[in-house]
């Protein structure tokens, strides 16, 4: 019988000519075999002999090349996170790498690239279940075919360990194997349970109550893999119609469900699988609400030059709209109607993003309708962009801009409300997903009876911290609507109303907030004091301030190396083996002179702090050292004066897939420099190589795209 579901527990078999990998669980399945050092791959009847080492694992995140060998990553530490429906989700905790080498070579850059992976890997929250599909919202599961195997039921777009699984994948469906040597040709479904998908977002599921009713409370956010990467360095749409900090948050209750503990690894028997019946004897009830949120669907980029606000690049509306229709085709086939909620500033630098988006709206949908309300404090406290009659899909958008800044400054956050009070009728017409367990059905699938038609997709600049307001908003509301439904809370009453309840949605909410963050910005979201209590607070208000600051560092000078992760776990950049030895991806190619500057700096200020801090014996002459206190302070003012006006040599940018507004500053600032009367000549002559190099690295990789 065809086993559709991951392995629980595999044993790694390892030896000089291969790694085997078995399920002791299931003695009569094959074992899976990686040659080494080949990478070929072939199933085997029966376990093979000769093992040095066998060890235990959770599964097989994939198979990685990078520039001499290729490495087998295995999961080898996983933390029970609750159960869904009576499926245990796990939490990666620890990976090993696995090289097909047996003696291992050493180069720096293979070194750095295991390095970034380990990092990703380590930080990176990823989530997993053996017999529940987190990819997919529970309303696209209840259409997902279950004769598939989960790996073929995972939504694409947040199966994130999909590239690294290429490997095991292609060799599944029958193709040829790595050394082309082995045709396959027919479906191997022997290797379906080693192949295992990993949902890269934020995982909570708590057994609560509310009004005495008890119930599993469980928020799910989904980051896509497609143009993932960091603030600064992913904004805006790319031409496969993918945008930047993509996330869907699913809010699910769940009703007479008896299986929310995370004890152990795995549980009963029937557990195990989600086969399990309901409550008391009632029919176990599954009601879940969908949200999104992604960057305005526009080419734009925001380029940092070391000053705290970046320059904002933005191309023509028009070269956009192919790229937008293909990302809203999507976003329409799996939501339906879609409400484009966008929080932007209209004033200073962010009204030309709110312009953009506004002129990309007209031009999609047929014969647009505007209307605008206005108060005291703002001409455009609301402006909504929609088709007067809906004649093609694209009528299905619905464009709503609020002024957040404006209407909610001086922290008047009950001032959202205005914007729930513009959606309220789309969203009773969307209204949601809600499943009933089907008795005696073998595959644990629900019976469907309501589905959600529509999305709210908010965005602001970031997608963080004003739309994590409004996210928590709206699912606050559509909590409430969906328990007065079903006759938990009478109309009138609010999910709130439950003091223990309010604050564990607040704190699951901010939770939520500061995960998806830390992975776009490098820091925890700002405003989450608001989100857990209600409230502005002074320590808020400082630990905003800490964060900006802390954002500020880690985009100049830290979000590069995370940017590289990114590109090298998902496939955007592939080592190349050829040259190695010859080119170093990842040394420093700036001229001398250049790299010196910042510590000149370093050093004319420790200087200037000596010589302020010594103490002088009064018969000796002081004018020498006030004089070279002087010299060192002229010296310290112009290398920071140097850096400030060409601080895009000094970011921290990607070495992979350096984007492209990063290679024309750098041309610019390099150009500039070399005109210099005073450094110019020192950098003409000392100058290591291309000007272009240290960032022109496209060369030792190749775009890939899955």
């Amino acid at each position: 019988m065809r086993n559709l579901l991951p392995f629980r527990d595999i044993n790694v078999h390892a030896s000089t000519s291969h790694y085997a990998f078995t399920s002791p669980s299931s003695p009569s399945a094959q074992t899976l075999v990686i040659e080494r050092p080949s990478g070929d791959i072939r199933l085997n009847d029966g376990a093979l002999l000769g093992a040095k080492r066998v060890s235990s694992i959770a599964g097989i995140l994939g198979i990685v090349k990078l520039r001499l060998d290729k490495y087998i990553i295995v999961i080898t530490k996983a933390q029970p996170m609750g159960r869904l429906k009576g499926h245990m989700v796990y939490k990666i905790m620890a990976t090993e790498f696995l090289p097909l080498r047996e003696r291992t070579l050493h180069d720096s850059d293979e070194d750095t690239y295991l390095t970034l992976l380990k990092t990703l890997l380590k930080t990176g929250p990823m989530y997993f279940s053996y017999s529940f599909d987190i990819t997919n919202s529970f309303q696209r599961q209840a259409a997902s075919n279950p004769s598939h195997a989960l790996w073929q039921r995972a939504d694409d777009r947040f199966f994130w360990n999909r590239f690294i699984q290429t490997d095991l994948i292609d060799f599944a469906m029958g193709a040829t194997s790595a050394s082309g040597l082995r045709p396959h040709g027919a479906h191997q479904t022997g290797a379906d349970p080693f192949i295992l998908p990993v949902m890269f977002g934020m995982m909570r599921i708590t057994a609560t109550r509310i009004k005495s009713t008890p119930l599993t409370f469980a928020l799910v956010t989904r980051r896509s893999r497609h143009r993932a990467g960091t603030r600064y360095l992913t904004r805006g749409i790319d031409e496969h119609g993918h945008v930047a900090n993509f996330n869907e948050t699913e809010q699910t209750v769940v009703l007479n469900d008896g299986t929310t503990d995370a004890r152990g690894m795995g549980g009963g028997g029937g557990m195990q699988d989600g086969k399990v019946s309901g409550f008391d004897g009632q029919d176990m009830q599954v009601m879940s609400y969908v949200q999104t949120r992604g960057s305005v669907p526009v080419y734009w980029a925001e380029v940092s030059t070391l000053r705290y606000t970046p320059d904002l690049q933005i191309r023509g509306v028009e070269t956009a709209v192919e790229a937008a229709k293909s990302h809203f085709d999507e976003q329409i086939r799996l939501y339906g109607d879609n409400y484009l909620v966008n929080l932007v500033n209209q004033r200073g630098r962010e009204v030309r993003v709110k312009e953009a988006y506004e002129q990309l709206v007209r031009t999609i949908v047929s014969v647009p309708t505007e209307s605008t309300q206005a108060n005291h404090a703002t001409s455009e406290k609301i402006h909504i962009v929609e088709a007067s009659q809906p004649k093609q899909k694209y009528d299905r958008l619905h464009y709503v801009y609020f002024d957040f800044h404006n209407e909610t400054k001086g922290l008047r956050w009950h001032r959202a409300q205005l914007l729930l009070d513009q959606l309220k009728d789309g969203l009773v017409q969307g209204q949601y997903f809600r499943g009933v367990d089907m008795p005696g059905d073998s595959q644990g699938r629900l019976e469907v009876r309501a589905q959600q038609t529509a999305v709210v997709r908010t965005n602001c600049m970031d997608c963080l911290d004003r739309t994590n307001v409004v996210q928590t908003m709206l699912a606050r509301w559509t909590l409430t609507r969906q328990l007065v439904d079903i006759g938990i809370l009478r109309p009138g009453e609010a999910a709130d109303d439950d003091a223990a309840f309010k604050v564990l949605f607040r704190n699951i909410w901010a939770d939520n907030a500061d995960v998806v963050s830390r992975t776009y910005s490098g820091t925890g979201a700002l405003k989450t004091d608001f989100t857990r209590t209600g409230e502005r607070t002074r320590a808020g208000a400082l630990q905003d301030l800490n964060n900006s600051l802390t954002r500020y560092v880690k985009n100049n000078f830290g979000d590069g190396p995370r940017q590289d992760a990114f590109d090298l776990f998902l496939g955007a950049f592939q080592p190349d083996s050829l040259g190695i030895g010859a080119t170093q991806v990842f040394v420093d190619r700036r001229p001398i002179m250049i790299q010196a500057i910042p510590y000149v700096l370093a050093g004319s200020f420790f200087l200037v702090l000596v010589s302020s801090l010594a103490r002088s014996n009064p018969e000796t002459t002081i004018w020498p050292l006030r004089l070279f206190t002087i010299i060192c302070i002229l010296i310290g003012m112009w290398c920071f004066r140097f850096i400030y006006t060409h601080g895009v040599l000094y970011v921290n940018w990607p070495k992979l897939n350096t984007p492209r507004w990063a290679n024309e500053g750098y041309q610019e600032a390099m150009g500039a420099i070399r005109k210099d009367k005073f450094i110019g000549p020192f950098v003409a002559r000392h100058e290591r190589g291309a000007s272009s190099a240290r960032i022109s690295h496209l060369e030792e990789g190749k775009k890939r795209i899955q």
